[in-house]
């Protein structure tokens, strides 16, 4: 395994959204298109920290 499960914080969809600074609507998005990896707990999505913060770095003339 690439990394330890215990090492990885997972966020909610309400939390990638205020850090992100977009709506809840666009988070569900990004990840039904898997532009951002989740996983599904249940009936909601978690997201790894890790994979919103390498999001967010990510340059515009990259995405799409």
């Amino acid at each position: 395994m690439a990394q330890d499960l215990s090492d990885v914080r997972f966020l909610t969809v309400a939390e990638v959204a205020e850090m992100m600074r977009v709506s809840n609507m666009t988070v569900y998005r990004l990840v039904h298109s898997g532009d951002l990896p989740a996983v599904r707990f249940g009936r909601s999505f978690r997201i790894p920290e890790s994979a919103v913060v390498a999001a967010i770095a990510t340059p515009i003339s990259e995405v799409g």
